[in-house]
């Protein structure tokens, strides 16, 4: 367990799941923490069961997909020098089609998994390029790029994750800060009993909160910027193809002329 502080670690959705083992996992390492969630006693229960003697733990209430809300952590985020570390967790998800899921419940799916991760970055972002040093986690999912898994605003919004996460890493990384995209499978968190398909905690294939953030940490420690616990060693260097061969293709879709098969 480390001694020395480094520095303070903002998690977002910190009062269960992966957020509170992030939260346990970071304070052992030596940072001090800013816990954020909407349910106060919760986050309370987290602190207390977390709690090392040298470091702190402040829990800040907050509903990131109101505005206002979400505004008093950006402005933590803008003005607190002490953090280094900020972890976009928070989110929700569902594995309903477009037939029977709600439109204003997809509508602050994407005001949480979207629009908070993007404000919160935006918020932190200069305050590291300033300070030379920070890194930001945001967590997204497997279902960014297997986007027929689950529901499609989700698969989006996850899709969306990793992607900000790649232009981050162009923009931020030669001046000092650290970006890393986390792909969680299937978690054994409460995040399926939201989701509408709770079975799921318990299926043959769903990864512990536990070793998907000890791994998401590993991949830090190794320098990923992408990360991807579930995927295993032999199949790893899928991973590297498919980004090659992306990032490859991009280079080719600038033309005057349509491609010849179009007729045109």
């Amino acid at each position: 367990m480390s001694t020395a502080s480094k520095g303070t670690a903002l998690i977002t959705g910190a009062s269960a799941g992966i957020g509170a083992v992030y939260a346990d996992r970071l304070i052992k390492r030596g940072y001090d923490l800013i816990l954020v969630a909407r349910n106060e006693k919760l986050l309370k229960e987290v602190a207390a069961k977390i709690a090392v003697p040298g470091r702190t733990v402040t829990t800040l209430v907050a509903d990131l997909a109101n505005k206002e809300s979400l505004k008093q952590v950006e402005k933590v985020l803008r003005e607190d020098a002490s953090i280094t570390l900020l972890v976009n967790n928070a989110g929700v998800g569902s594995v309903a089609s477009i037939l029977k899921d709600n439109v204003e419940e997809m509508d602050a799916m994407i005001a949480l998994n979207i629009t908070a991760l993007t404000r919160l970055t935006y918020a932190v972002a200069p305050a590291f390029v300033a300070r030379g040093t920070g890194t930001i986690v945001n967590i997204s999912s497997v279902v960014g790029i297997a986007v027929e898994m689950l529901n499609g605003v989700y698969s989006a919004s996850k899709s969306y994750v990793l992607s900000f996460g790649h232009t981050l890493q162009r923009d931020l990384a030669d001046k000092g800060v650290r970006i890393q995209s986390v792909l969680p499978g299937a978690t054994a968190t409460d995040f399926w009993d939201v989701a509408g398909y709770a079975p799921q905690k318990e299926g043959a294939n769903t990864m512990r909160a536990t070793d998907l953030v000890d791994a998401a940490l590993a991949g830090l420690d190794k320098g990923e910027l992408v990360t991807i616990p579930g995927l295993q060693d032999a199949d790893a260097q899928d991973w590297t193809q498919w980004e090659e061969g992306r990032r490859a293709i991009s280079k080719k879709f600038s033309h005057a002329k349509p491609g010849a098969r179009y007729g045109v």
